[in-house]
């Protein structure tokens, strides 16, 4: 059992760095982007191959992992994310606008194999290597999403940061070397205590037959598509225009202001993740009863992107801008709830023959998810500005509340 704590302290200490790596890296493409003239959907398009090769990835990296053992994927991720990084430090300003999004599409795609890659590793040992008993496992994979969406949080504002410090390719060459270093450390101390994968495992198993987890998949898929249609391009951009008066001192500080916020939504996102077992009181609950759970808090998330939306269309800026930031930080609080039952629900659904492959199965439809929302978020708020991304959002979310109903009267959930 200490070889198998050790073995996921090490992969989670990975998985941080790894995702700071990740949040900085997205700060830095939308703000060097949108600074060069991007237009929205422009914007959008830099990050839907990053989306799409989640989808694939998941699936691909859940029989990976079955067949080659967990330590390969971790191994695989960061290498991955190492060699993205290098590339995009080649990027040439004198190109083309067109040859650009293609050559960032790319090297993000890269990028969206890397982190998906290094998240089923991390999610999968926690089934593996938690404690019996469903109080353990939600208390352990709350904390784990929780403290790894802070560090991203963290990584907004180091990109924001280093990007008016440093500028563009001083800052990535300087993550990959970091990272460089972090795999070296992680291979050479690695402890055993992962599953090494059976050979026998066929590409086929990906498919999940488990009613439960294609519903919650289904859940997710809407509810990550509700969160990325304003978090990806909408309500960064909108702060960038508001807060910059154009100049390169002015830009300077808005990728601060920008970065600032949206480093502290997603550490406040993971600090509410974290503490979500203790906020839904779910110690001796049944899976029933939190499935439930999810229902409700999905339902309570749904009128507010259509109330921030409103007062996007009646609001002047200066007052519109402190609602918007209290009113998605509320979105933040019951989201982060959201996302954490369905991390617990998805490892309790699992059977521990197959996690790899449901858990890669359900993070399939979650970057399906984020792609549906990257997509809506340059296109929606090209075509009706703010309001109609925000209320894209709140569409999105009532989708997700009607997908968690019937995943809470789905009758194989246990009693």
């Amino acid at each position: 059992m200490q070889n198998g704590l050790r073995a996921y302290a090490a992969v989670t200490a990975a998985y941080w760095a790894f995702m700071l790596s990740d949040g900085a890296l997205r700060m830095l493409v939308l703000l060097r982007f949108n600074e060069l003239g991007f237009t929205p959907i422009q914007l959008a398009y830099l990050f839907v191959l990053y989306e799409i090769a989640g989808i694939v990835t998941n699936l691909a990296a859940g029989w990976i992992a079955a067949r080659f053992g967990l330590a390969s994927t971790l191994y695989a991720g960061l290498a991955i994310q190492i060699a993205a990084l290098i590339a995009l430090a080649g990027l040439d300003p004198s190109w083309s606008i067109a040859l650009s999004v293609v050559y960032v599409m790319v090297v993000q795609g890269a990028s969206g194999v890397a982190k998906d890659l290094s998240k089923m590793s991390s999610k999968s040992a926690v089934k593996l290597l938690a404690p019996s008993g469903d109080d353990g496992l939600f208390k352990w994979v709350a904390w784990l999403t929780g403290s790894k969406n802070a560090i991203k949080g963290l990584g907004f504002f180091l990109g924001a940061a280093i990007l008016g410090i440093w500028g563009f390719t001083a800052s990535v060459i300087t993550m990959a070397v970091v990272l460089g270093i972090i795999l070296i450390a992680i291979i050479a101390f690695l402890p055993p205590g992962l599953p090494q994968g059976k050979k026998g495992t066929k590409f086929s198993a990906v498919m999940s037959k488990d009613s439960r987890v294609n519903q919650l998949s289904l859940a997710r898929v809407f509810l990550f598509g509700a969160r990325d249609v304003w978090f990806v391009v909408g309500v960064p951009i909108y702060f960038k225009t508001i807060l910059s008066d154009g100049t390169p001192d002015g830009n300077r500080l808005a990728f601060f202001l920008v970065g600032g916020f949206m480093a502290a939504w997603i550490i406040g996102y993971g600090f509410v993740q974290g503490l979500a077992p203790q906020i839904l009181k779910a110690k001796g609950r049944p899976q029933r009863e939190i499935t439930q759970k999810a229902m409700h808090w999905v339902g309570y998330l749904t009128p507010l992107p259509f109330v921030l939306a409103i007062a996007a269309m009646i609001l002047p800026p200066e007052i519109l801008t402190p609602t918007l930031v209290i009113g998605l930080l509320l979105f933040g609080f019951i989201f982060a709830i959201n996302s954490s039952v369905h991390s617990y629900l998805i490892l309790a659904f699992a059977g521990a023959e197959r996690v790899t492959l449901d858990v890669g199965f359900y993070y399939m439809a979650n970057a399906a998810g984020r792609l549906l929302g990257t997509l809506l978020s340059g296109l929606s708020y090209q075509a009706g500005g703010l309001p109609l991304c925000l209320a894209t959002a709140g569409t999105l979310a009532l989708l997700s509340w009607l997908s968690a109903r019937r995943l809470a009267a789905n009758p194989a959930l246990a009693a």
